[in-house]
């Protein structure tokens, strides 16, 4: 059995974490099979959204520390970075969902540890149980948090929460998740509030989605000029899409409105 499975719903895809006799925890085979459904979805230029789920008792316990400690030239060669990437395979298992040009929810429950955090916090939107257990938990095994959580982590939440949980490995709820800003909102039905988010958001062009998207991951860092570049850039690729006739249309008229597939795509 795949310890990922992709379930068509539509106009999104559900990517499922299906380990959950582990707690879903992140094994070599998990790594590679999460790394290359997301790269496929990168390519699909009619899904609209991307949820990630788990099955079982938690959303993801962390990184299977001990089964790649069984194998360590596996754990070798996935540490080291390709020449085309930026990252390696540990970071790229979070930062792949980066570079899909729609939204990626995260619907976390259960156990959220390690490296579970950092592929939620590479998500656009996070939404937990109130229950949900959440740490960045690898000072547990003298570690820190290597899979591009040092990204992610300072465009939550100030430096010194950042540094207090990942050298304590506390474990913390996710509505105090929430307060520290790794976790967008809390539900009893977290996949549910998923759906509704999703559902809205596919009433608006797919173009605009994914600009803003990737206009906001680029134009947070950067200095107020790039910045404005970046504005300028990808409003004149808008205006000169079809999408945007269309979505002007939908608003003149007040109907519904049918894209075309999308044209933005990084």
């Amino acid at each position: 059995m795949s310890p990922v499975r992709v379930e068509h719903k539509g106009s999104w895809v559900e990517v499922v974490l299906a380990r959950p006799e582990k707690h879903n925890a992140i094994g070599i085979d998990t790594l590679s099979e999460l790394i290359r459904v997301g790269q496929e979805l990168r390519k699909d230029r009619d899904i609209r959204a991307v949820i990630i789920r788990a099955e079982g008792a938690s959303f993801c316990s962390g990184l299977d520390i001990p089964g790649f400690m069984k194998k360590p030239t596996k754990m070798l060669s996935n540490f080291l970075r390709p020449l085309w990437r930026n990252t390696n395979n540990f970071q790229e298992v979070a930062w792949v969902w980066r570079r899909i040009p729609v939204p990626v929810i995260a619907v976390m429950h259960g156990r959220c540890y390690g490296a579970g955090v950092q592929i939620a916090l590479a998500a656009d939107f996070r939404f937990a149980t109130p229950d949900c257990e959440m740490s960045i938990m690898e000072a547990k095994w003298g570690l820190i948090p290597d899979m591009s959580g040092t990204v992610s982590f300072r465009e939550v939440m100030p430096l010194d929460v950042a540094k207090k949980l990942s050298m304590t490995a506390e474990v913390f709820s996710a509505e105090q998740g929430k307060a520290y800003g790794l976790v967008t909102e809390t539900h009893a039905d977290p996949l549910a509030a998923a759906h509704a988010l999703v559902t809205e958001i596919t009433t608006r062009s797919p173009d605009s989605v994914a600009a803003t998207k990737f206009l906001f991951q680029r134009a947070w860092p950067a200095s107020v000029n790039k910045a404005f570049c970046l504005e300028r850039w990808y409003q004149l690729r808008l205006l000169l899409g079809r999408n945007q006739k269309q979505a002007v249309k939908a608003a003149q008229t007040k109907q519904p409105s049918t894209y075309g597939s999308r044209k933005v795509n990084c």
